[in-house]
């Protein structure tokens, strides 16, 4: 039978989660903090993947946002540069 993830939080890490799902201005950092705070509940990733947030994600992206957290922190949360659909056309490219 497969382990439940679960998430301890220091009293520090969850303050530091609930300042970032009530007052961060980046929607996607409030969604997965409000995820990990649910997870440290009790709540099944899984199950706070289909039922626990306001859009339904898949659990892999719960899990990838819990396995993000644990080994760097909240930076682990951000999305990071370079991420994305680079541009097809460039403007600068056709001057010169």
């Amino acid at each position: 039978m497969p382990t439940i993830r679960t998430l301890t939080l220091t009293a520090e890490q969850k303050a530091e989660l609930i300042e970032l799902r009530d007052r961060q201005p980046k929607a996607y950092l409030r969604e997965r903090a409000a995820a990990l705070l649910k997870i440290a509940e009790g709540a099944v990733p899984s199950q706070v993947a289909s039922q626990g947030l306001l859009k339904t994600r898949d659990p892999d992206s719960v899990y990838a946002w819990l396995d993000a957290y644990e080994a760097q922190g909240s930076a682990g949360l951000r999305i990071k540069p370079g991420r994305g659909r680079k541009p097809c056309f460039s403007p600068s490219a056709t001057d010169g």
